[in-house]
């Protein structure tokens, strides 16, 4: 881990104890109303609701210790479905919503971002500003970059960087086969694939290349007997939701040996198809954390999540965003998304793991540490599980924010 532990551990404690204070209170006690619009429904319905009650969770725990601003989130179920979504976003803005947050579906995001730029537009003084925590599709802060626009996760390139940066070092992944989702996030996930391993290690054959209907298949084994046909000794995917738990379990019914590069192989039903697999330590996943990194308060707030929510925190990133979303409001000492925004530009704040984390004026990308890690049997004494399988994740890789970061072709045009 980079940094010292200790000077970490108190940091990390510091923004727990004061986690929403933000470093200037409001000029008056104020409400915030955020519209969380995800699938609660359908396929994706298990990834949306774990999302809502991450967000609720932490609403819940800056209006306990926050006088000054309080959080209040409200689901919309988009039913994975961009014209749906903007639906349910009108939706919120008449019930007084002023921030949107979304992050299943980069196709719904590219929705999203068209919408919120033309209301804004049309309803100057009545902006919303919408806050991107799992699309991850490099054109959102790129070609369709757009001021009202934040995303605080990692981009698709950057992820796929730091796993083809990991797999270069692995001389036994000679044969790969890469299957994704078919929409804009699936295709960029093949398409960085292709080209970084072309890149990293010429040597590698892509020995097959598929995508399948979002959220769509019930079967996967017809994929799987694909894969073993192929030869292939590994998988990248950037598959999420039921398409990734679904695709585990087509390996552990047909036995497949081989070793799986994912993006979302900790998302709920995940952990619990992988130990279905009984592959130890051959699934990996790039993520900005998981349970047991070694530094304290992030354990003390897993704990408490996972005995106030009841189930494991799969996304830190949301930890990150509405602390920075509090901290913003403190600094622009008020809740107009517009004021938000601005002070959201160029922010730093801690994560849960102690490491800094920064958003680029340039594309509103969010930079943070990722980390590396893969699922098999832990010591349940001393570390977290998942899903209750006995099985949990450990570190085997980690990449600091400053050397994440990636150039961006975003011609960004802001308010007068």
């Amino acid at each position: 881990m980079n940094g010292s532990i200790a000077g970490r551990a108190l940091a990390g404690m510091i923004a727990l104890g004061a986690a929403f204070a933000g470093t200037t209170a409001l000029a008056a006690p104020a409400t915030l109303k955020i519209a969380f619009v995800d699938p609660l429904s359908g396929g994706g319905a298990s990834t949306g609701e774990a999302g809502l009650k991450t967000f609720q969770y932490m609403a819940e725990q800056n209006n306990a210790k926050n006088p000054d601003l309080k959080l209040e989130v409200t689901g919309y179920d988009n039913k994975l479905n961009p014209q749906e979504s903007l639906v349910q976003i009108q939706k919120a803005i008449d019930s007084g919503a002023r921030v949107v947050v979304q992050g299943n579906g980069s196709s719904v995001a590219a929705a999203i971002i068209d919408f919120v730029s033309k209301y804004n537009d049309r309803n100057p003084g009545k902006e919303i500003l919408y806050l991107n925590y799992a699309a991850v599709d490099p054109a959102l802060t790129n070609a369709k970059c757009n001021y009202w626009h934040f995303r605080f996760d990692a981009n698709s390139d950057i992820k796929m960087a730091a796993l083809t940066n990991f797999i270069k070092g692995k001389p036994e992944v000679k044969k790969v086969y890469l299957i994704n989702q078919d929409y804009s996030f699936g295709q960029a996930v093949r398409s960085a694939a292709r080209a970084m391993l072309k890149e990293k290690r010429p040597d590698i054959q892509i020995v097959g290349d598929e995508v399948a209907p979002l959220q769509k298949v019930n079967d996967f084994s017809p994929y799987i007997a694909k894969v073993k046909a192929s030869g292939a000794d590994s998988i990248i995917t950037g598959n999420w939701g039921q398409d990734m738990s679904l695709l585990l379990k087509a390996a552990a019914d047909a036995g497949l040996q081989a070793n799986f590069y994912t993006y979302y192989g900790g998302g709920a039903g995940a952990p619990t198809a992988i130990k279905q697999t009984n592959l130890a330590d051959k699934i990996f996943q790039i993520a900005e954390g998981y349970a047991n990194i070694p530094y304290p308060p992030g354990h003390e707030f897993e704990k408490a999540f996972r005995a106030r929510v009841g189930q494991e925190l799969i996304y830190p990133r949301v930890v990150n965003l509405m602390n920075i979303l509090v901290k913003a409001a403190g600094q622009a000492k008020s809740t107009d998304p517009k004021a938000i925004a601005k002070a959201m530009e160029g922010i730093h704040n801690d994560t849960l793991y102690g490491q800094d984390s920064f958003m680029r004026p340039d594309d509103h990308q969010l930079f943070q540490t990722m980390y590396i890690s893969s699922f098999g049997p832990i010591d349940t004494a001393k570390n977290f599980d998942s899903e209750n399988t006995g099985w949990g994740w450990k570190g085997i890789g980690e990449i600091v924010a400053k050397d994440t970061v990636v150039p961006t072709t975003c011609k960004m045009d802001r308010p007068s």
